[in-house]
């Protein structure tokens, strides 16, 4: 495994060619369980459970994008980004926030939603009692970073479109600095709501260790552009996987026959 150090950031051309990830030699197929005893202050969260190796490393959260815009646990980006995280065999949790889907509770503009994730985290730590690695979309990953920065179980962190600037609403990450697990940012270079010049701000403050990565071509939900159709969304999961490599040292399982 190699020390993350450096400060890292690329644009992810068109013309990349995947890492190659040497793969784990026992074969393992996922599972998808209905998870009931996930709660949280506002009551009961609807919630899937993508299952793991038994001896896996870590466990898995990832958190979805706002529910004012149909934002669920069946986002496109958040199911790529569980298979990403589950192709190294490790479990991966999802769930709807408050008052969203069959969770119980009201939507609290990302107040309350931290709670949420607060109790995802401590379920997965209930039932694995594994480190716990986080990956959020939009929203999700704003709600999930403040939440998940600072808290000793959490050892690294995914932001896929961070959002910056939207809805004429500026977004701050003073804490980012005090957020000393690895970081990994991914958004498109088109992204409307995490413009180039102010996201790169906001990853410039961070501390070491992080990546940025700029997949080409991409919008905010990781789909193509007029001059670069067609949907990015292997790329944002190959840079998961490379960094995931990278800086834990995992491979990925190896698929039964």
């Amino acid at each position: 495994m190699r020390r993350p150090g450096a400060t890292q950031i690329r644009l992810e051309k068109m013309t990349h060619t995947p890492e190659r990830v040497a793969t784990a030699p026992r074969a393992f197929a996922s599972q998808i369980r209905s998870i009931d005893d996930l709660h949280s202050p506002a009551g009961r969260l609807e919630a899937l459970l993508n299952t793991g190796r038994e001896d896996a490393p870590y466990s898995a959260l990832v958190c979805h994008p706002h529910p004012a815009g149909g934002g669920t646990m069946h986002n496109k980006v958040v199911y790529h980004a569980m298979k990403a995280l589950s192709s190294f065999g490790l479990p991966v949790l999802r769930f709807n926030f408050r008052g969203t889907g069959l969770s119980e509770g009201e939507h609290d503009n990302g107040h309350g939603e931290q709670d949420d994730v607060r109790a995802a985290l401590s379920w997965l730590e209930q039932n694995f009692a594994r480190p716990i690695l986080f990956a959020g979309f939009s929203f999700g990953s704003q709600v999930g970073l403040r939440a998940c920065c600072g808290d000793a179980r959490v050892k690294g962190l995914i932001g896929l479109g961070l959002p910056v600037h939207a809805t004429g609403r500026d977004y701050k990450y003073g804490f980012l600095p005090t957020c000393v697990a690895p970081k990994l940012f991914i958004s498109g270079d088109h992204d409307e709501f995490g413009p180039r010049e102010m996201l790169a701000e906001v990853w410039e403050r961070a501390t070491e260790p992080k990546r940025l990565v700029w997949i080409e071509g991409a919008d905010h939900f990781f789909q193509g552009t007029a001059e670069s159709p067609g949907a990015k969304l292997s790329r944002m999961q190959a840079e998961i996987r490379s960094w995931i490599h990278d800086t834990f040292g995992l491979k990925t399982a190896a698929k039964p026959h």
